[in-house]
């Protein structure tokens, strides 16, 4: 393994992974519809600037590559067209480059929103996969996609990560951290003794690693990929209050007149939280990770309050650089629309 093209390189999830490759010392080329701007490894990393619905510029990438990690893809945020067309005939088009080019391993990053709103836990590789939305949904047909190039020959370890945090990431998390650090409580959806598991960026970038160092017929697998140890949902967000030194609290309300609202809001575009945000935030929502532990050898090194603690740290350090942008991605803050309103009664 000495060249590795990464798509979706100029994400959050891109650029900690490229930056734990070349510690490495192993090459890396990014592929990415946006631009890849990190200056810290800007003259390290060779940069392809296309779309993986583009079957042209991603056949040129994938000339000379070992081993590709499969990260790309369009957020629940996006139109229903763009998240089809990009997570799953932009996965067919990376597989099959690869298989044009002879790449003999290709990650696949997938997300346990294939498994929708289950009605036990913890969630195991083997549970039905039923999406929830676009999103969820177009993952669970780009996991079709992986495992036909896997039946085919092809080495395809498949991660399906809780959601993930660490620097970098903002995006809904982002208004946790901007209500924390002005000194405001933060709203939870229903009573928040529910676990909800989430994962430190850093953490899936070992998994990824483990995929991809470790022997073809160990590794060529599907795995649940989340933080070991967390409480419940109100006790780790109030993790972050306590953090920023206000002395504010989590404060609950009742979950379905709050999801009703929610859903109008969203209807009203006055709200950036989507359906999968909102119908999940107050149910349990945890997956086995023994999985990956016993095959992969994976093991988390931070808890949900860590994760969220430093993230919320990197997020109050960096407040500068992303002051006045907005977005929909993970990589930039989401517009709170009526929820900055709200946010003046915390």
């Amino acid at each position: 393994m000495k060249h590795i093209l990464v798509t979706g390189g100029a994400g959050f999830l891109g650029i900690n992974l490229i930056r734990t490759l070349l510690e490495r010392g192993i090459a890396v080329r990014s592929f990415d519809i946006a631009d890849f701007v990190y200056p810290d490894v800007q003259k390290r990393v060779e940069i392809v600037k296309a779309d993986i619905r583009d079957p042209e510029p991603l056949d040129q990438a994938m000339s000379n590559m070992d081993t590709v990690v499969h990260c790309a893809a369009a957020l629940p945020l996006y139109t229903e067209k763009d998240i089809f067309t990009t997570d799953f005939d932009g996965t067919r088009n990376v597989f099959a480059a690869a298989k044009k080019h002879g790449v003999q391993r290709v990650v696949h990053i997938s997300s346990t929103a294939v498994y929708g709103i289950p009605d036990h836990h913890p969630i195991y590789e083997t549970d039905p996969l039923d999406g929830v939305g676009p999103y969820g949904k177009a993952k669970i047909q780009a996991e079709a996609v992986a495992d036909s190039f896997r039946k085919e020959g092809m080495c395809v370890p498949i991660l399906r990560p809780k959601s993930f945090i660490g620097p970098e990431r903002l995006g809904v998390f982002a208004l946790l951290y901007d209500w924390a650090k002005d000194g405001k409580g933060f709203p939870m959806i229903g009573n928040g003794r529910n676990r909800y598991q989430l994962l430190d960026v850093e953490d899936l970038c070992e998994a990824i690693y483990l995929t991809l160092t470790g022997d073809k017929a160990v590794v060529n697998a599907t795995f649940n990929i989340g933080a070991k140890v967390f409480q419940t949902m109100k006790e780790d967000y109030q993790a972050v209050l306590d953090e920023a030194g206000f002395g504010k609290r989590i404060k609950t309300f009742p979950a379905p007149p709050v999801i009703f609202a929610l859903r109008l809001l969203e209807a009203l575009k006055l709200s950036p939280l989507y359906k999968w945000v909102y119908e999940t935030a107050s149910k349990d929502s945890f997956v086995s990770i023994e999985k990956a532990e016993k095959v992969l050898g994976f093991s988390p090194k931070y808890s949900n309050q860590q994760a969220l603690i430093r993230n919320y740290r990197w997020y109050v350090e960096h407040l500068d650089s992303f002051a006045d942008t907005s977005g929909i991605s993970h990589r930039v803050p989401w517009k709170q629309g009526i929820l900055k309103v709200i946010k003046q009664f915390f």
